[in-house]
């Protein structure tokens, strides 16, 4: 990995709650708090230049505006909701450049594990009934919020671990 092990370990106390809250209000709302994409960038602002050499800090800060110019079109042509397309570049600066392809093989994994779960979840009835609010529940389309913030997490532990 090419994000430092010490970076990784500096920003999972502060992302890991977020992540949790985006993964939670995305299956129970199917909506990503613009708070919660704007706190994760306050993260990467305040903790980035403790955890980061000031140079690469300052470089990643290109990949929000990419990721978010990217999630616009998405957004725009139907691929993707908004609030994905926010809380995924709001995500991209944690990931240095030479580890994309690694955290994109990455998200297709945890998409396919969350979806998986969701849906069998969805079909339990012991489960379901535990939060039967849920709007991810009745809805034909998919929390992405959940693998989103998962990939964000398991990339930060494996670059911690590594």
């Amino acid at each position: 990995m090419a994000l430092p092990s010490y970076a990784a370990l500096w920003f999972l106390p502060f992302v890991l709650p977020i992540c949790l809250w985006v993964a939670w209000s995305d299956m129970a709302r199917m909506k990503i708090p613009n708070l919660a994409c704007g706190a994760l960038v306050l993260v990467f602002l305040v903790v980035g230049p403790i955890a980061l050499p000031l140079g690469l800090w300052g470089w990643q800060w290109v990949h929000l505006a990419v990721i978010l110019a990217a999630g616009f079109v998405a957004n725009l042509a139907g691929v993707m909701g908004a609030g994905d397309a926010k809380f995924a570049a709001a995500a991209a600066p944690f990931v240095p450049l030479p580890d994309a392809m690694p955290v994109v093989y990455l998200l297709a994994a945890v998409l396919l594990a969350a979806f998986a779960a969701h849906r069998a979840a969805r079909a339990l009835p012991a489960l379901r009934n535990r939060v039967p609010e849920w709007e991810s529940w009745t809805r034909r389309d998919f929390p992405m919020g959940l693998p989103l913030a998962g990939t964000l997490l398991f990339y930060l532990i494996l670059a911690a671990a590594l």
